[in-house]
C-alpha cells in the first residue's frame, strides 16, 4: 500500500477533478504490475495495473489507495475490469467519499466472490484525497492558506518590505504548491504591495494554476503583472457594485467575475461555489492578511501551511499574517489539529487543519 500511495502522488496536481490513485498487483508474494491515475479522462490506476499484469492478475491481490469505482464517468467502471480478469482479493486504503461509489464498488466486488478489505494506511490514503473528498461532498474546492512570516508572525516590515522573508528552499516549496493547485488566490492588497506573478516558475511544471485576485472594488492597476503574463489565465473577482469600474480590466485579458457583495466585500462563499462549478478542487490562498481574515471568519479554510523564517521583525505597525478583529478570548481561538512540523533549509514548515466550533 505504501508503494501504491507513492505511485498515486506522482500525479499530484494533474488529476483534478479526479482523485490521485495508485495501484499495485501482487501474485504469490511478488509485485507483478502497478499503475497510477495520470489525469481526468485517462485510464484509472487499477486498469493500468491490470493491463500491465496480463494473465498474472488472475488469482492475485490488488492493492489500491481508493475504492474502485463502479459508475460510468469519463471512463468505464473499474470494478468490471477487476472482476473480469479474476482478481482474488482487493485491499483498498479508503472508501470513496463520492456517493456514486461509496461502498457500492466494494459491494459489487464481493458479489462477484472477491474478498475486499479496507483501512490499510487509511489515514495516509485519506490525506491523499482530501481535496477530492471536499469537492465531491460540498462541490467547493479544498482551501489551503499558505503564509510565509517571521517567527513573531509578521509578513512584512512597517515600511512594507517583504521580499524575501523565507529562504530559497521555502520559495521553491511555495511554487510547488502552486503547481499542485488548480487555482491560486490573493487579495487586491497583495497585488498592490508585491505585484506578484502567481505562476509556478521555480519547479518543473507543464501546468499553471488559474490566478484569482479578489479585488472587491476592482482596485488593482491594469498593468499589474498578474494581468500581463499570458502563461496562466487570470480571474479578477469584484463585487456587483464595482462591475462597471472593472470593465477596463478585461482589456488586459483577465476574466472579470462579478459576484454579490456587501459594503464592497465580495461574498467569498459565492466565489467558492463558482470555482466548484468550474471543477476546481484545490485552491491555494497566499494572502493578504485581510483576505485570509475573511476566510477564517467565515470558516472557509480547510488547511493552513505556515512557513516560518528564523527572524524577528517586530513593530506595532508591521503587518501580521492574519488581520481582522481576531479572537476575543483564547477560548475563541481556532486550534489546529493533526499538526506536522519540519525543517526546510533554515525555515520551519508547520501544517495543520483548523478545528471550528
Amino acid at each position: 500500500m505504501r508503494r501504491a500511495l507513492r505511485l498515486a502522488a506522482r500525479a499530484r496536481g494533474r488529476t483534478s477533478p479526479n482523485p490521485m490513485v495508485g495501484a499495485v498487483i501482487v501474485n504469490q508474494g511478488r509485485i507483478v504490475a502497478e499503475g497510477w491515475h495520470r489525469g481526468a479522462g485517462k485510464p484509472h490506476a487499477e486498469v493500468l495495473a491490470l493491463q500491465s499484469a496480463g494473465q498474472e492478475a488472475r488469482g492475485a491481490t490488488l492493492y489500491v489507495t481508493l475504492e474502485p469505482c463502479c459508475h460510468w464517468g469519463r471512463t468505464p467502471p473499474c470494478v468490471d475490469a477487476v472482476i473480469s480478469v479474476g482478481i482474488h482479493r482487493v485491499v483498498a486504503g479508503v472508501v470513496d467519499p463520492d456517493q456514486r461509489v461509496s461502498g457500492k464498488g466494494a459491494e459489487k466486488l464481493r458479489a462477484a466472490g472477491i474478498e475486499v478489505e479496507f483501512g490499510v494506511l487509511e489515514q495516509e490514503a485519506s490525506r491523499l484525497i482530501e481535496a477530492h473528498r471536499k469537492y465531491v461532498t460540498t462541490r467547493r474546492p479544498f482551501v489551503t492558506v499558505k503564509l510565509a512570516c517571521s517567527l513573531d508572525g509578521k509578513i512584512a516590515t512597517a515600511g512594507g518590505h517583504s521580499q524575501w522573508i523565507t529562504g530559497e528552499k521555502a520559495r521553491r516549496f511555495a511554487h510547488r504548491l502552486r503547481a499542485e493547485s488548480d487555482a491560486v488566490m490573493v487579495g487586491a492588497g497583495t497585488v498592490l504591495a508585491d505585484d506578484p506573478l502567481l505562476t509556478a516558475r521555480l519547479v518543473r511544471s507543464k501546468r499553471q494554476p488559474l490566478r484569482i485576485v479578489v479585488a472587491g472594488r476592482a482596485s488593482i492597476p491594469a498593468d499589474a503583472r498578474v494581468l500581463q503574463a499570458a502563461s496562466s489565465p487570470t480571474m479578477v473577482v469584484v463585487g456587483a457594485s464595482a462591475s462597471e469600474k472593472a470593465e477596463g480590466l478585461r482589456t488586459s485579458g483577465a476574466e472579470v467575475l462579478c459576484l454579490p457583495d456587501a459594503q464592497g466585500r465580495v461574498d467569498l462563499g459565492s466565489v467558492l461555489d463558482e470555482l466548484g462549478r468550474r471543477e476546481i478542487t484545490a485552491l491555494l490562498v497566499e494572502g493578504g492578511a485581510r483576505l485570509v481574515a475573511s476566510l477564517v471568519e467565515e470558516r472557509l479554510v480547510d488547511k493552513f501551511i505556515f512557513i516560518l523564517a528564523p527572524m524577528l521583525i517586530g513593530g506595532t505597525n508591521s503587518p501580521g499574517a492574519i488581520a481582522g478583529e481576531g479572537a476575543h478570548s483564547l477560548e475563541d481561538a481556532i486550534r489546529l489539529r493533526d499538526v506536522t512540523v519540519r525543517r526546510l533549509g533554515e525555515d520551519i514548515v508547520a501544517e495543520g487543519y483548523p478545528s471550528y466550533r
